[in-house]
């Protein structure tokens, strides 16, 4: 508030000139090379100042806090009498800034955007760094960003009405395409919009037949319906505004509820439309904005007169050049009754997510608008909107102040906003953090819908608390898997703002392990099995990357860390002021476990086929052991990132996980398949999974482990059993993803890890038809794009006919053999030594509290559908069938199948049934926005007020000038001046 006040007053205190002395106006423009001398010498009116920057570990780049930076569209020239006054007044802002921060040093960006387009922010920053983007042309405007949007105007109803008759052919056509596309841009999610084409008739120009809320799907839809826009017939006034009113009068569905606006587009005509208006906007609660488009002789009165007559404003766009600045005018006059509300409009209001565009990644704003305070000599109140003043929040600053590491590697929070976006949500992740559209992620969308979530989401919407716990599918952190899982979500509302703030935990989470080491002995020892020396004996060890203490600097590079870990504990001890005692003394506490694990069991164990044992800790340690199979660990030291662990802390079996297939940055089953499991304590009634175990096996021996074990001895007979390269069965493991994982043919091993339906598409979904797996398809809206890779088939043999294995597929026996090969390699009932008589539990229940470019993919996960056991069918073919038996292996994730070999019956459809991520139009916006998500709009509207003096309209009014008129003029010259007007000679 303290910002924006001050702001008003410099600016009532400022005295207009029309000229300024040279170098009077002393700033830093962000846009400057400050290589480049030349470019920073003294110009007209201005002078250049070169700050001295230092790497700052807060923004991620060089900053000074000794001056603000000033950043000017591209567009708009910096020696106009308009922008050197806005340099002049604003200049004082600079003072307010530092006080704010040596008042609140956790401060962030401070912002004030100006409605000439002026942002002037602290502290100073080089706008781009043009050693990594040299070409890049700067088309960043600051009142087309989405703090600034929604801060200058209350949400809006907009009908954007297109001329389509004959006269508007060819270039007046093409300025009108341009100027709906850019008009659109002006539009947040807060606003409802839809474009209307009229010439004989009026009609829809997609398949929205009422406004849509402005979001970045509707608007896509929108623009190009715009692109295909025609031009013939001739123009009838009446009938477009008659079907624009009747939409704004249809509240049948979701509005903004507020300004309501048509918008004309049009090449000029000789109606006015009057009785149109008499009969449906009488009292002006609709305002009409007119663009004249293109260069023409038509007269331009009666649209003048249109916007004159309904409080809005007539512009013209004669080119190109004049597109942009035009189409964002209107918020101006929309500006207006907040800035005669005056302080009833000081309401700081909070953005959607969005992308910074000085990197510093994803944040919210909080927004006041600034409103110009001076009176005329008659003392009218003066109604110009100054701009917005606005100050960043970082969404990573948030999380830090969250308690994440005592939730479980499964527990999150989440906070929604009014349009049920969701932020600091776990899945909340832009692939393109280039992208200059706002990050707006659905609730719905970041998790798998159900209906319990869709009415979490309207009651966090409406402010209310409450709790819920029931059992809903969970995406992996990898998102190849879905598992079921109990989850207790508690949500409230969050004082003082509009968002709603939830606590999703899953019952082995109400809990956590506060550690205690009471001798600094034992922690002594503890910290030495992490030492790198001792890997030989204790195991690869990992630690994940927290912030345990202040002055223990966070590394990616586990080596490096570990040494400033080490070196820091063993100069401190876990309660230095600096650190976080209770997680030093947790991931200590499960360092000295884990290495007595290793040292009491597995170094003592020798089990054929196992190529690692390794656990993984909720404190943050990763032990592997023997230390040559840490080398080829590949997982995340994070260890709340690592999907198999999340994944084994919610399913009560052995979790099988397959290897990635062709992904070069992940591990190939050469290095083992993965078998994990959780451990689990209960200590007075309350259940922990503080950990989990497992191995991995040697794909090769496990193959022949399992062949061996599922043949008949001393059989006679063409079939018997599961034989390597039998030519009549095939025999395949798959776990509960549908990804391979076993097969007693060799052509398979090398696709371990690869979705079965790619591989035998028939069997797959013969196997869906069953009832054996279930899928979910759902959208990532957050992608980047690859070239789809095309699926890789092998060569088909010609069928031919084979006994069938009815007579010998004993199913008992089958799964039993299967089970049993994979079982004997499992070490059960694995438990940590003495980890009852460490822990002690804490009572309190926190239940309570560039090339690439931003597309949609669609994404299948597949599951069992049911914990039915046993399944059979026959693929039936044109000319032949196969029989096939699948058997879900106890305790485990997997099922065994058994079935006539896929090479003896080709002739059923090839077509491999895909499950990677692939690029995808998304659902269709047409049919969404028949059943729009619940959403509220703001509380307050300010979109009228009788004290408005309208007359400004952009056309002849006839009235003396103004100080608005006057800066009216400042912007036409400032348009001429900027070359963005092209005159024909």
């Amino acid at each position: 508030m303290n910002l924006a006040k001050e702001a008003e007053t410099f600016q009532a205190a400022h005295q207009w000139r029309d000229e300024f002395g040279k170098n009077e106006i002393i700033y830093y423009n962000a846009k400057d090379d400050q290589n480049d001398s030349e470019k920073n010498e003294t110009e007209t009116g201005s002078q250049k100042i070169r700050p001295v920057f230092e790497d700052d570990a807060v923004f991620g780049r060089q900053i000074s806090y000794q001056h603000a930076a000033v950043h000017i569209p591209t567009d708009i020239y910096e020696g106009s009498t308009i922008v050197l006054n806005e340099l002049n007044w604003t200049g004082a802002l600079d003072e307010v800034f530092k006080k704010n921060r040596e008042e609140d040093p956790t401060l962030l960006w401070q912002v004030f955007g100006s409605a000439t387009g002026l942002a002037r922010y602290y502290p100073a920053s080089p706008w781009v760094d043009k050693s990594r983007t040299p070409n890049k042309i700067d088309l960043y405007d600051v009142r087309r960003r989405p703090w600034y949007i929604q801060g200058a105007a209350s949400p809006k109803d907009m009908l954007i009405l297109v001329d389509a008759s004959g006269s508007v052919s060819g270039l007046t056509l093409k300025l009108i395409r341009t100027s709906v596309i850019e008009m659109l841009e002006t539009l947040s999610d807060d606003d409802f919009v839809n474009v209307v084409s009229f010439n004989n008739n009026a009609q829809n120009v997609s398949c929205f037949n009422h406004l849509v809320q402005a979001n970045v799907r509707n608007k896509k839809k929108l623009k190009e319906a715009v692109y295909k826009i025609s031009a013939k017939g001739i123009t009838d006034y009446k009938k477009g505004f008659i079907y624009a009113f009747q939409q704004l009068q249809n509240h049948s569905g979701s509005r903004a509820n507020c300004n309501k606006i048509i918008m004309l587009f049009t090449d000029g005509g000789e109606e006015r439309a009057q009785e149109i208006f008499n009969t449906y906007n009488k009292d002006k609660k609709v305002r009409v904005f007119t663009f004249s488009v293109g260069q023409h002789n038509y007269d331009k009165g009666p649209i003048q007169w249109m916007a004159c007559q309904n409080k809005g404003y007539y512009y013209e766009i004669p080119s190109i050049g004049a597109i942009r600045i035009n189409t964002q005018e209107y918020l101006d006059v929309l500006g207006r009754p907040m800035v005669l509300a005056g302080d009833k409009a000081k309401q700081v209001q909070w953005t959607n997510v969005y992308l910074d565009a000085l990197e510093l990644g994803l944040v919210i704003t909080g927004t006041l608008p600034v409103f110009n305070r001076t009176v005329d000599q008659q003392g009218n109140k003066n109604q110009l909107i100054l701009g917005v003043m606005g100050v960043d929040v970082s969404l990573e600053d948030i999380k830090k102040l969250t308690p994440r590491f005592t939730l479980c590697p499964n527990g999150y929070y989440f906070a929604i906003d009014p349009n049920g976006y969701v932020l600091l949500h776990p899945d909340l992740k832009p692939k393109n953090r280039k992208s200059q559209e706002p990050v707006t992620l659905d609730f719905l969308d970041a998790e798998l819908e159900n209906d319990i979530k869709v009415e979490i989401r309207k009651k966090m919407i409406d402010g209310e608390s409450g709790e819920r716990t029931f059992k809903t599918l969970v995406k992996s952190q990898d998102e190849r898997y879905i598992d079921k899982g109990n989850r207790t979500y508690t949500w409230t509302a969050v004082n003082g703002t509009d968002y709603s703030l939830a606590l999703v935990l899953p019952s082995y989470s109400f809990y956590y392990i506060k550690a205690k080491i009471e001798e600094p002995i034992t922690q002594a020892r503890y910290s030495e099995t992490l030492k790198i020396d001792h890997f030989d004996e204790a195991g690869y060890t990992f630690i994940a990357p927290r912030e345990y203490c202040n002055d223990v600097k966070v590394s990616d590079n586990n080596t490096e860390f570990l040494l400033n870990f080490n070196e820091f504990i063993d100069r401190n001890t876990p309660n230095s002021p600096s650190c976080n005692t209770d997680m030093v003394i947790r991931v200590l506490l499960d360092a000295g476990f884990t290495n007595e694990l290793v040292q009491n069991y597995w170094s003592k164990q020798s089990l054929n086929g196992v190529v690692a044992q390794f656990v993984v800790t909720d404190g943050g340690i990763t032990r592997v052991y023997p230390k040559r199979a840490g080398d080829d660990w590949t997982e995340n030291p994070e260890t709340y990132e690592v999907s198999f662990y999340k994944r084994s802390l919610d399913n009560d079996n052995y979790i099988f996980t397959a290897p990635y297939y062709n992904k070069s940055d992940a591990s190939s089953y050469e290095t083992g398949i993965m078998v994990s499991k959780a451990v689990e304590i209960t200590i007075g009634g309350k259940l922990l999974k503080p950990a989990v175990v497992g191995i991995k096996i040697d794909a090769t021996s496990w193959m022949e482990n399992f062949t061996k074990t599922t043949t008949k001895s001393l059989c006679n007979s063409e079939l018997c059993g599961c034989e390597r390269n039998s030519m009549h069965l095939d025999c395949v493991v798959l776990d509960d993803g549908g990804f391979l994982l076993m097969s007693n043919q060799d052509e398979y091993t090398q696709q371990i890890g690869r979705f079965f339906g790619e591989i035998d598409p028939d069997l797959m979904r013969n196997l869906i038809n069953m009832s054996l797996y279930a899928f979910n398809k759902s959208y990532d809206y957050q992608s980047v794009c690859d070239p789809e890779e095309e699926p890789k088939q092998g060569a088909g043999l010609r069928s031919v006919y084979v006994p069938t294995v009815a007579d010998i597929l004993h199913v008992g026996w089958w799964a039993s053999a299967a089970a049993w090969s994979i079982l004997q390699q499992l070490f059960l009932g694995l438990t940590f030594p003495r980890f009852l008589e460490a822990a002690e539990a804490d009572d309190d229940d926190y239940a309570t509290i560039l090339s690439k470019q931003s597309c949609i993919t669609e994404q299948t996960q597949y599951f069992f559908e049911n914990d039915d056991k046993s399944f059979g069918g026959i693929v039936d073919c044109i000319n032949c069938s196969r029989l096939y038996h699948a058997e879900k292996l106890s305790h485990t994730n997997l099922v065994f199948i058994i079935s006539d070999s896929q090479r003896m019956c080709r002739s059923c459809d090839p077509k491999p049934l895909m499950q990677a991520e692939k690029p995808d139009e998304g659902p269709n916006p047409c049919e969404m926005v028949k059943q729009p998500r619940y959403r509220k709009g703001p509380d307050v509207c300010f979109d009228n007020d009788k004290g408005e003096d309208s007359s400004d309209c952009g056309g002849v009014s006839g009235l003396s000038p103004s100080l608005w008129s006057l800066i009216g003029i400042q912007f036409v010259l400032l348009w001429l001046l900027s070359d963005s007007r092209h005159c024909q000679l």
